[in-house]
């Protein structure tokens, strides 16, 4: 099994390169998985992140975009809507296939990432 290595852990990755555990996250690990893929997390990546933790928790699968967009959208553009683009934009490599990798979730829901 893959694992990744972040400040001397070892975290099992599943076979689409996910975190195993849930609770193996936290901000740390965030930061590494998002600096490998060459993004630097600001407050907008953290509030997906942190909705897409708190939605997962909640309901043990990960949220669609729609929900994310209808959660957060006005926090994330609030000066314009916000849509499936702007979250894209946050997440260039992968769109919500990145963020749910970077929040540490187990899988993704959108399957046409």
């Amino acid at each position: 099994m893959a694992s990744l290595r972040i400040a001397d852990r070892d975290l099992p990755l599943n076979r689409k390169g996910f975190l195993v555990s849930f609770d193996d996250w936290d901000q740390e690990v965030a930061n590494a998985m998002a600096a490998e893929q060459g993004l630097v997390l600001t407050r907008r990546h953290w509030l997906v992140i942190g909705f897409l933790r708190e939605y997962y928790h909640e309901f043990g699968h990960p949220p669609s975009p729609k929900n994310v967009i209808q959660a957060v959208g006005n926090e994330i553009s609030p000066h314009v809507p916000c849509t499936r683009k702007t979250l894209e934009g946050l997440f260039p490599v992968g769109g919500c296939k990145q963020a749910c990798h970077i929040a540490g979730l187990p899988e993704y829901f959108c399957h046409s990432c």
